[in-house]
């Protein structure tokens, strides 16, 4: 009888390979899984005191469309979607007329609170404050177009979204040359791991071939 011999296929290994490719890989995919690049952040908000919001708010006479909320954002959906359609006019065709005031009830929970505010951002209501329970947003008369003044870009003070463009674009420039200037400091060692990984897929590949 002949006896047939398995071909055993050798493997070959390149020392290395595991950790200059694989485990950075499944770093990044643990990172990913945990959240880690999850960015988390906060809204600064304030609002002048009663002293100063009560007298502020007599000096705009406003016919007021008024919203009430005093459940969840889920169950305020529709609710939230009307206000914005309102507001959206009312800065459209730069009311100075008609206001809008929106109730917050006892019930109301927290998320609705935070939609408000991203709606404003949304919509560009500068013009909006907080009494109470209630918030009132009206429209100001803009000013007469003068040509010889030069064109000043508004910005909102006491609320990031707000302005969310400007800043986003101010951060981006800082992370850009962090970046650079981290680049430039430690160029070789970007280099040199390039090198080696690559330098390791070319022996693994060489190995494969010549078996």
């Amino acid at each position: 009888m002949i006896e047939k011999r398995k071909r055993r296929k050798k493997i070959f290994y390149v020392p290395g390979l595991i950790s200059l490719v694989f485990i950075p890989v499944l770093c990044l995919v643990f990172w990913y899984k945990t959240a880690a690049f999850k960015e988390e952040s906060c809204i600064n908000i304030s609002f002048p005191g009663e002293s100063l919001t009560k007298p502020n708010l007599l000096s705009f006479k406003r016919n007021y469309q008024v919203f009430s909320f005093n459940s969840s954002e889920v169950a305020l959906r529709k609710d939230l979607r009307n206000l914005q359609v309102a507001l959206k006019k009312l800065n459209r065709e730069n009311d100075t007329i008609n206001g809008v005031r929106i109730h917050l009830g006892n019930k109301m929970k927290y998320e609705v609170y935070i939609r408000l505010l991203d709606i404003f951002a949304i919509e560009e209501m500068s013009n909006f404050e907080q009494y109470n329970n209630d918030f009132f947003v009206v429209m100001v008369p803009k000013p007469k177009y003068d040509k010889n003044l030069r064109k000043i870009v508004p910005i909102t003070c006491g609320y990031w979204e707000a302005n969310k463009e400007f800043f986003l674009k101010e951060e981006k420039e800082k992370q850009f040359q962090y970046v650079l200037a981290l680049y430039k400091k430690y160029w070789f060692i970007f280099l040199g791991y390039l090198g080696i990984v690559f330098l390791n897929i070319f022996a693994l590949v060489k190995f494969n071939k010549s078996r």
